[in-house]
């Protein structure tokens, strides 16, 4: 499994959780050979996974002490497995194996724009360098390639050097080991761990701190490929090997055509500036030694990045001392740092000053000085996050200082080793396999086999997804003469636009047209999701980074987007630029009309009537969809009568299809939405996806050839906008024992610079500023902030999630402020039974506390609690924490006329059913769902069942596959429809009670019976006035619980999630794999939003945290050591198809609870270093919080200016 983790570092997934599919390749791995699964009860099923025999430990006790009727309810038998056959090794097709003279020849290839060369001798390289000293060395391509695809840059002639011997050789030398500069880092990561496996301990001391950071450097995929030359030349100011080398003083040997050749150490003179360095245009990088230690040298390296797999180092370093033989007295140092200038840098100052030094207890201290010199940063430099990485410097330098002092102390008696209590924080990390268990309800004994509602069968397209021969948009073969679509976006958040210069775009070859805000008729050029404020193409002004202005149309995708990117606008900028709440609350910019208040008892009195009052604050960021799939669009013109059809990646195709045929100037009933299936959505594809579906079908129109276009990942995120970033103020009243007697919360949302669906999130979280608790006295007041950045959208929880943030965070402080248990807190106020909320609903069959009861008893929330204790008592920079959360969300959309869908099932005569409803398939399992709902209405088979595509000429009018409904409508459309053919055919069953399926149909058939049925479905007894403030916004809630462990690093900022436990409320489940799969990846989604991801714009409105490289999403190593999800039993719902529950979005706000353990991990930090009391923690908790949150004698070396004294380089929208 170790392998198999490493070979997942840097692969990212948004939907599943990840756990299942480690668990999945766990069966092809010796680690999976017969994998232990435990079931229990008639009435449960436990799979257990990564431990031995079941764990016992969920809430109803021990499997092993439960009479028991077995039932197999696993997705496979791994017994089953065919036997591995070596001689099945998947092997590279001999047809397609060229003769091996082209691997040894020196090859080049001319391009129009581009020469190639692939030299296969010194010489020849060193001609080739000499003949084109601008020409760039490449061997992996990973440092050129994005600088060509992201940052524009053209390189007219490229070298691949990887078939120069010289280059390629390893050797072993007296001092150390000779990589040549094209060996891959893996290579070099496979070489050095097998010398420090046969070397002395001793002798291997910077080998072993390189094959340590390449245990963090990118993914397998990138080291590869990568080679340690590149690494080197390129000379990034946040490269994890450069100053481990550097720290080593590595020796480089350079050669050019001459012959000349020169060593020169790898030092504070080899960088001479930005990404330069010593080496002349005609010099090659020919090999790197680097050398061994001797037993007084001591040697290490640190990074710490936003995530711990594959990401770029926020700030490094390499520590390398050596003392004169045999005493602790300091004879040379090297301390060289990434991430804090230009360059990668020596602390010389500092070095000058420790040499001849003893190695004591005051040498931090007198250390951190000269490096505060050595490494000074400017408020605003580029980067930010000043004090954390300043900290980072002196935080890195002290950890050295105890990993060298426990050495010496085994070596010098005179060296006294540091307590124990230390040393955790210095240990390598080494994940554990995670463990995982899962527990849901079995289906009663009896259940017939057609019937699939209830069982955890695999979703219908899974094989086609894994082994990508799922279809989706931009897999679509070509059509005839179809053209490629590439946007012109704004490079300005709030600027005139006072030209167009499209010549240079129009000289490429190819180029057919540019369209503009000019070509499409004032009254279709605007459209938007609840107001129509949106232009399809900006005319005389942007008012955000990232706004369509015009799109140019060519014969293929590489002309159009290289010829997009010659399109010149010229602005004249207006003023001013507003991007934060700071700015909007500042200049008081709102939509206006759009605000939303709740009030329930009297909050006055309640203010009065309370022991302590609080008021407080807090930031909740926003967060990128970054569904896998991106925005995407092919129309296809009918040519006759106006028809279109458009393959759109939409959760809403009605809306796509009503706004596109406004666009166009037709009817809606000439154009056709289809939708086969999306690779992800999580509501980013609701209102967004018409941003790109009314320039293509434009186009298309305008052309009368088929158009298409796929977004970039960059395009994608500068243009879409994100989750809703939220701010809130609140003031709190509550008694000495803990009781809440008045809240008061002021909620904001930037919503960007557009209206979209900003008012129905801020709804959304208003309706949830109670999230599970009975406050008598609450007024809730929310307002959307209109700012110069991309319009921001629905998001998986649609505004619960930070509203419901915002009263944990009161529960928290409050809990803090009284010395309190939080759980104990929480349950004083928890809804039961009958309650009513804050907007009047009563809670029906309200499971609340038993989700919460079952939570703490699967968790074991007490033993956990004193461990916690014990942990935090015995060591000094490493901490943990432990929080319970709950949660209730509401189901329903808050918009009355949203809550409706249709279905079409059609019977054929060979007795197949092909089903058409008005959700979208998004990976979330909706079809395998409303198949199982057919199949148990049908009593038929589910594999003569079908559903090809959501279209809107086949089901109109349907409403958006969003806030979790899609099961209940969508089912509820189905069922009634397949109960009316029921209906028509039930006498001839009754006829015939011994025909097939099959002869039923026909013998309907032939009676002229109609055997196709339109379906629909409208939630009853639902509806809100938020004039009134009367009505039921919701048809029912889900509940759940979710109880989390972390543990934190209070030097670096790191974490760490050793368990989670969740018991989640689904109804009784249409498909238990399906929705633990749906818990799991929410919550995961959530610990992004609440730990992890992190949106970061510049003071001009541009994001900063575009694509991957900068924006970083949970990996494969951030979930939970121990994942443990258990449904709910005996919790039927009346008000749902077959009994169930929506889980979409609800279990998204659990991971929350890994926020709030953190806090309290943090609490534990600061008590240690003797601060009590309140402190600030905004969301997401990323390592520069954490870190500045344990505030100690480091991080106070390094106040921040006052706001307003200086230009930061980034800030939080």
């Amino acid at each position: 499994m170790a392998d198999v983790e490493v070979a997942f570092q840097g692969n990212l997934c948004r939907c599943t959780g990840y756990r299942p599919i480690l668990e999945g390749y766990k069966t092809l791995t010796s680690d999976g050979m017969g994998i232990p699964n435990g079931h229990n009860g008639t009435n449960g099923a436990t799979q257990v996974n990564g431990q031995g025999g079941c764990c016992g430990k969920m809430a109803n006790g021990c499997c092993k002490q439960i009479d028991t009727t077995i039932e197999d309810t696993e997705l496979f038998e791994p017994s089953e497995f065919k036997p591995y056959d070596p001689t099945q090794e998947p092997i590279f097709p001999s047809e397609l194996q060229l003769n091996e003279e082209y691997d040894n020849a020196s090859i080049a290839f001319i391009g129009k724009r581009l020469t190639w060369y692939r030299p296969i001798t010194l010489p020849d390289l060193l001609e080739l360098k000499a003949t084109y000293p601008n020409a760039k060395l490449v061997v992996g391509n990973t440092e050129i390639g994005v600088e060509v695809k992201f940052k524009n840059l053209h390189y007219p002639v490229i070298i691949q050097p990887n078939k120069v011997p010289e280059l390629i050789t390893i050797q072993d030398e007296e001092k150390g080991i000779r990589f040549g500069a094209a060996v891959t880092l893996s290579e070099i990561d496979d070489y050095l761990t097998a010398k420090v496996k046969t070397e002395p301990v001793h002798k291997t001391r910077i080998f072993s701190a390189i094959v340590e950071m390449l245990r963090w450097f990118a993914g397998k995929q990138i080291r590869n490929a990568a080679a340690i030359g590149g690494n080197i030349i390129t000379g990034s100011p946040i490269s994890d090997m450069n100053p481990v080398l550097m720290a080593a003083n590595v020796q480089l040997l350079l050669i050019s055509k001459d012959g000349d050749t020169r060593v020169v150490p790898m030092d504070h003179t080899f960088f001479t500036g930005y990404r330069r360095n010593v080496l002349k245009p005609d010099e090659v990088l020919q090999s790197i030694l680097i050398p061994y230690t001797n037993e007084d040298e001591y040697f290490w390296g640190f990074k710490q990045a936003k995530r711990r797999d594959d990401d770029i180092a926020i700030t490094n370093a390499g520590m390398h001392v050596t003392f004169e033989p045999g005493t602790n007295k300091i004879q040379n140092i090297s301390l060289a740092f990434g991430g804090m200038a230009p360059v990668t840098v020596l602390a010389r100052k500092t070095a000058d000053y420790l040499i001849g030094k003893h190695w004591d207890e005051g040498l931090p201290e007198e250390a951190s000085k000269f490096l505060m010199d050595d490494l000074p940063l400017d408020p605003g430099a580029p980067g930010g996050m000043i004090q954390f990485r300043r900290s980072l410097t002196l935080s890195f330098f002290f950890k050295f200082y105890i990993i060298v002092t426990n050495e010496l102390s085994k070596r010098l008696s005179k060296v006294n080793a540091l307590p124990n209590s230390y040393t955790s924080t210095t240990k390598l990390y080494h994940r554990d396999i995670p463990k995982s268990a899962q527990l849901f309800q079995i289906v009663p004994e009896g259940q017939p086999d057609f019937d699939l509602v209830g069982k955890p069968i695999m979703h219908m397209s899974g094989l086609k997804q894994a082994t990508g021969e799922a279809i989706y948009v931009d897999d679509m073969p070509k059509f005839e003469n179809e053209l490629y679509l590439s946007l012109v976006l704004s490079s300005k958040a709030h600027a005139k636009i006072l030209n167009i210069d499209t010549s240079e775009a129009f000289k490429i070859e190819g180029v057919l047209d540019f369209l503009c805000g000019k070509d499409i008729p004032d009254e279709n050029r605007f459209v938007g999701g609840i107001i129509r404020d949106e232009e399809v193409f900006a005319l005389e002004k942007v008012t955000c980074v990232g706004q369509i202005i015009g799109a140019i149309v060519a014969e293929n995708q590489a002309i159009a987007q290289r010829a997009s990117k010659l399109v010149k606008i010229q602005y004249e900028d207006i003023q001013p630029i507003l991007v934060t709440f700071e700015d909007a609350i500042k200049h008081d910019s709102y939509y206006e009309g759009w605000t939303r208040e709740i009030k329930n008892g009297d909050v006055d009195t309640g203010f009065i009537d309370a022991d302590h009052i609080i008021e407080g604050e807090m930031y909740l960021g926003g967060q990128e969809h970054f569904y896998l799939e991106t925005q995407a669009c092919i129309a296809l013109p009918k040519n006759e009568d106006g028809e279109m059809e458009l393959f759109c990646s939409t959760q809403n195709p009605t809306e796509i299809q009503l706004l596109t045929a406004h666009v166009l100037g037709i009817q809606q009933n000439k154009l056709v939405i289809r939708v086969k299936r999306m690779g992800g959505g999580f509501g980013g594809k609701e209102t967004s996806a018409m941003r790109l579906a009314g320039p293509v079908a434009f186009a298309a129109q305008r052309l009368g050839r088929p158009v298409r276009c796929m977004l970039d990942r960059d395009e994608d995120m500068a243009l879409t906008g994100t989750r809703h970033p939220f701010f809130n103020k609140y003031k709190v009243g509550f008694k000495k024992d803990g009781t809440i007697t008045a809240l008061q919360s002021r909620i904001f949302n930037n919503a960007g610079n557009s209206l979209d669906l900003s008012c129905a999130v801020l709804e959304r979280s208003v309706f949830h500023s109670d999230n599970s608790y009975n406050i008598p006295n609450i007024d809730v007041f929310g307002r959307c902030c209109k700012t110069n950045i991309a319009s921001n959208t629905a998001f998986r929880g649609f505004g619960g999630p930070q509203g419901m943030m915002f009263v944990e965070n009161v529960f928290d402080t409050i809990a803090n402020y009284l010395d309190m248990d939080s759980m104990k807190l929480r349950e004083m106020h928890m809804y039961k039974e009958g309650d009513k909320t804050h907007y009047g609903q009563t809670l029906d069959y309200c499971t609340l506390t038993r989700c919460w009861d079952e939570c703490k008893s699967s968790a074991n929330y007490e033993k956990k609690k004193a461990e916690v204790e014990v942990f935090n008592s015995t060591n000094r920079f490493k901490k943990r924490g432990l929080c319970i959360i709950p949660t209730k969300f509401g189901i329903a959309f808050t918009v009355l006329f949203l809550n409706q869908a249709g279905a079409l099932v059609l019977v054929y005569r060979d007795g197949s059913v092909l089903i058409s409803h008005g959700g979208a398939e998004m990976g979330q399992g909706l079809h395998t769902k409303m198949i199982q709902v057919a199949s148990k209405t049908l009593k038929i088979s589910a594999d003569k069942i079908h559903i090809s595509e959501t279209s809107t000429d086949k089901v109109p009018n349907t409403s958006p596959t969003a806030a979790s409904a899609g099961s209940d409508l969508n089912g509820m459309a189905v069922l009634n429809a397949c109960l009316i053919i029921c209906e028509r055919i039930e006498p001839y069953r009754e006829k015939f009670p011994d025909a097939k399926w099959e002869e039923i149909v026909v013998k309907a058939y032939f009676d002229r019976v109609c055997l196709s049925a339109a379906g629909y479905y409208r939630t009853p007894e639902i509806g809100f006035n938020f004039a009134t403030k009367s009505g039921i916004p919701f048809n029912y809630f889900s509940y759940g619980a979710a109880c989390s462990v972390v543990e934190i690093d209070c030097l670096s900022g790191d974490h760490e999630v050793k368990s989670t436990d969740i018991v989640m409320d689904v109804g009784e489940s249409l498909n238990p794999a399906i929705d633990i799969g749906q818990i799991e990846g929410g919550f995961m989604q959530g610990y992004g939003l609440y730990t992890l991801e992190e949106l970061k714009f510049s003071p001009t409105g541009f994001l900063l945290t575009k694509g991957p490289g900068m924006y970083k999403l949970p990996g494969f190593g951030d979930i939970p050591l121990d994942f443990n999800v258990a449904l709910l039993r005996g919790a039927p719902n009346k008000k749902a198809v077959y009994s169930s529950k929506a889980i979409g979005e609800p279990p998204l706000f659990l991971a929350s609870s890994v926020f709030f353990a953190i806090k309290d991990a943090i609490r534990a930090a600061r008590a240690e270093n003797g601060i009590t009391g309140q402190f600030h923690l905004d969301s997401p908790a990323t390592a520069e919080r954490i870190r500045i949150g344990c505030s100690d004698n480091i991080t106070a070396k390094f106040p921040m200016p006052p706001a307003g004294s200086y230009r930061p380089w980034a800030v939080n929208a």
